[in-house]
């Protein structure tokens, strides 16, 4: 078991885990592929379809997230047989901006944060994450001891580079680290590599698959499992 005591900051996979990034990939995506008139599929195929090409677009060589969703548009629409406008690639990434937080992040952040320094850990640029912070704070009174992004460390989790500059940023060491996460496949597997412990939110409770993620390379057991951020914060005596 997990001990409360043992940490001094939480560190937080943002999309996913704190906004539901599913609702806003799926309301995105479900509105351009109508506006080109192609039959829409499911949700799950849809994210599944998703869980492939993002990472695809995020290989190789650094490009910002951006880029990264205008790639993945120009992939949905190839899928359904159309190509999108430049003007609707960019729209998928503005969207960003819209995707909704969980009910229950904005108060249970909060919570934790009155007894932990708290920091996101995130494959994003910094102006998109800056449209997402207020809906995370919600005027509560907190905020991020740092912010780490794929732009500031120039790759993407599930590469190491977030866990190594969050240790560098805060000054203190894995083990004083409790990384929490949605992704088994982009954040659960890098931290334990390190030695960090880690918190699955599982956002799909009783729900197939991995969703908009691909599912973990590796076999991965994480230190906590939770259904949401309120019963983390209640675990840890919040």
């Amino acid at each position: 078991m997990l001990d409360p005591d043992r940490y001094a900051v939480l560190t937080f996979d943002c999309y996913g885990t704190l906004i539901d990034w599913e609702r806003g990939i799926l309301d995105a995506l479900h509105r351009l592929i109508a506006r080109h008139g192609a039959a829409s599929p499911g949700d799950e195929e849809l994210l599944a379809l998703h869980a492939r090409l993002e990472p695809a677009a995020q290989a190789g060589e650094y490009r910002t997230y951006r880029e990264v969703l205008g790639m993945v548009a120009r992939g949905v629409g190839e899928a359904m047989g159309f190509t999108p406008t430049p003007e609707e690639a960019c729209a998928f990434a503005d969207s960003v901006g819209d995707w909704p937080a969980f009910r229950d992040t904005p108060r249970a952040l909060a919570r934790l944060a009155e007894r932990y320094d708290l920091a996101i850990l995130s494959n994003i640029d910094r102006d998109l994450f800056e449209r997402t912070r207020p809906s995370l704070i919600g005027g509560r009174g907190f905020d991020f001891a740092a912010v780490i992004t794929a732009e500031d460390t120039r790759s993407y989790k599930p590469a190491i580079g977030h866990f190594w500059r969050a240790m560098q940023t805060l000054g203190v060491p894995g083990a004083r680290i409790l990384h929490v996460a949605q992704s088994l496949y982009h954040d659960i597997v890098p931290a334990q590599s390190l030695g960090i412990s880690t918190v699955w939110v599982n956002r799909r409770t009783g729900r197939i698959g991995s969703g908009a993620t691909p599912p973990a390379a590796t076999p991965v057991e994480p230190d906590l499992e939770v259904a949401d951020l309120s019963s983390l914060a209640a675990f840890l005596g919040c």
